[in-house]
This record gives C-alpha cells, structure tokens and sequence, in this order.
C-alpha cells in the first residue's frame, strides 16, 4: 500500500495508521483496485478530537461514481474506532499524476497494446459465436459471464456484436465508460467490466459501418479498454462468419471459439460454419452450447419445440471436422424468466438462480470454471543458484 504524499502530523499516531489502513479497503468502482494503491489518496489529516480529513484524487473532474468513491471512504473511516467525524474532499489528478496513473496500470510506458496477447498473460478468452441470430448467443455471454464473476472470478465481456449490441441493456448498464486521455475505463455491472458500442451512440441510433470500421472498432476496444487481470474475458460477436469473426481470430489469435446453436437441425447446420471456422484460423473450440432446448410443462414433461438433438448432431460434426473432441457443454431449457431477466437487466443465474435455465447456465459456467488459466509456454523467471 503505498502511503498518501501528505500526512499532517498527529498526536495520535496509532488512529492516524488504522485511518490509513481502512482507506486500503476503499475499492475505486471502475478500477477494481484501492484507491491507496492507485495514488488516488492525496492527503490525510487527523485532529486532536478524532475528525479525520482525507482528499481524494478523482481521475477526471467529471467522474461518474465520484459519489459511491465518497459514500466507501466515509463508511470505511467512520468505522475505524476513535474516529469521531469524516470528511472527504474531492479533487482531481493534474496531468502527471494521470500519466503515473496509466503507467502503473499498464506497465512501464504505458504502451497501448493487446494484454491479452501478452505472453504473461493468463486470461481466458471465449469467443461466443453462432451461425445466426435469435439463438440467445447474447443472453448465454451475460449469464456466463456473471455466474464465473459470482465464483470470485474477474471477468470482463466485449460486446463486438456492433450493429446488434444488446449487452448492456441486458446487464441493466446505462453509465457512460469513463475517459482518461487515451485510456477507457468501462463500466462495471455484478462484479463484470463491459463495452460496448452502445454506450458510445445516442439513443437507439443506428450503427452502419463497413469492414475496417469494425476492425478498427475493436483493436479500439482491446487495446484502449482497461480491464485489468481478467480470468475470463467474453466476447460476443456477431452471428455468422464476417468481418467482426475474421477479426477476432487475428487481434486474439488465443481465443477460443463457444458455438451457441438451438436443437433445430436447420440451426446446427448453420452453427457448423461458425465453428468450423476454427479450421481456417487455427482456433480451438471450447465447446457447444444448445439454447431453447425443451420447455417444462406443468404436467412435469417436455415439449421441444425446436425439435431435438441439434447440439450433438453440431458437436459430433465439429469433432469430425476438426480431429479433436468437442464438447457439448450443456442444454438451457426456454424459460421464460430467462427472458424477463433480461428485460430487466438482472441475469437469470443471479435473480433466478433455482429456475431450470439458471441451473443450466450456471452449470457450464462452473464447467469453464474448472479450466484453469494457462501456465504453458510461461516462463517463470527460475534461476539456478
């Protein structure tokens, strides 16, 4: 924890420690680290009678959860026995102090590249594809990614689907990504950092771009986004083989592709070419997700709708394709709380985590869960002594 540049002088030490103590547990909300740690604690005082005096360093004048910022540094200090008033002044990093900022998030320089291509770089990467739209490849990325972010998992999602974004309306996200010069800070929504076009168009304005608009829409968001370490990152691309899909494959070549598709064989044929794309840009499938699946009915049977068996039918064609065996990571019933979750922006696995489609999900979840992030090709920095 490194130490505010001002400390006035105290006649008691010992509160003047406990007070810098509880301010290490002040997590910035977008950062996701102390705000000691970050240089965001410019000074402290503490009086004779206990009132304790602390001016916090806000990255921009206009920064939007300046007040959660407060209401943590107040309840952290008036806890602190002995402590008998706070207050908090908030004022704002001058252009040095950005700069010492950026550096220290992204390493010496503060070089704008792709961390996840870095070769320390332990983050799991999924991109989340389907062959066409309307099979919930969206809904099935918000709800992974919370239920690994529920586990204690850091987990952050890309929303490359650009003229489809849906996102952050599906994680109840309305808050503008703050800026700070040329590094983006995204919102954070159940413990999962996202970005998203959405949050940078008026309203529900149109997106019409051509291919290197796209391509360059989401290095933008790759290397100008700060997500931090991340366990898991998701993206959701656009259904279908295009432009957004080509470009995954060169910015993060590591990215493995999870095929959403529904029971329809007419879906899983089409599901095949989004997997099979893997062929061409040497990608590995993490597996196959069967949305719609089946719908309970109160009699305790099952009415398949779409039909039955799209999902091993496209797992089996995948396997064959690619030589290697792809799994089938789980079937998620139509539930019609899935979609009303949604609607309101809480995923079902957090505002209905007993019905049959939280089950399921959480159940993947869990699965991708237990694949540990990768120490191969690393090295460890051992020396012989």
């Amino acid at each position: 924890m490194s130490a505010p540049k001002d400390q006035a002088p105290a006649n008691n030490p010992p509160l003047l420690q406990a007070v810098t103590t509880a301010l290490g547990t002040v997590i910035d909300p977008e950062l996701r680290r102390p705000i000691t740690e970050l240089g965001m604690v410019d000074s402290v005082q503490v009086s004779d009678d206990g009132r304790v005096t602390v001016a916090v360093l806000l990255t921009i004048a206009g920064c939007p959860l300046r007040d959660t910022i407060t209401a943590d540094a107040r309840k952290a200090l008036t806890a602190v026995p002995g402590v008998t008033a706070v207050d908090v002044d908030l004022k704002v990093m001058d252009q040095a102090q950005r700069d010492a900022l950026k550096e220290k998030l992204r390493g010496p320089g503060g070089a704008r590249t792709i961390p996840f291509n870095q070769p320390e770089s332990l983050t799991k990467v999924y991109a989340v594809a389907s062959g066409k739209g309307g099979v919930g490849k969206s809904s099935v990325t918000v709800n992974l990614a919370t239920a690994l972010a529920a586990r204690g998992l850091r987990v952050g999602i890309v929303d490359a689907d650009v003229y489809g974004f849906s996102v952050p309306a599906l994680m109840g996200i309305t808050q503008a990504p703050t800026q700070v010069d040329d590094m983006i800070l995204p919102p954070v929504a159940y413990g999962v950092k996202v970005i998203s076009i959405g949050m940078f168009v008026t309203g529900n304005q149109p997106v019409a771009w051509r291919g290197p608009m796209l391509h360059r829409a989401l290095e933008q968001f790759l290397t100008d986004v700060y997500f931090g370490d991340l366990d898991a990152l998701f993206l959701d691309l656009p259904p279908g083989t295009g432009d957004i899909a080509i470009s995954v494959a060169q910015l993060l070549p590591k990215a493995e592709i999870l095929v959403v598709t529904t029971p329809q064989a007419a879906a899983a044929d089409v599901a095949e070419r989004a997997g099979a794309i893997a062929t061409q840009t040497g990608q590995k499938i993490a597996g196959v997700i069967e949305n719609m699946s089946y719908l309970d009915m109160p009699d305790g049977g099952r009415m398949e709708l779409f039909g039955s068996g799209g999902g091993s039918v496209l797992t089996g064609r995948l396997s064959s394709t690619l030589g290697v065996p792809v799994p089938l990571l789980g079937q998620i019933p139509l539930d019609i709380q899935l979609r009303e979750g949604g609607d309101a922006g809480v995923p079902i696995v957090l505002g209905k985590p007993d019905s049959a489609a939280g089950v399921a999900l959480a159940g993947i979840a869990a699965q991708l869960a237990a694949t540990p992030r990768g120490l191969a090709g690393m090295k460890l920095g051992l020396q012989p002594r």
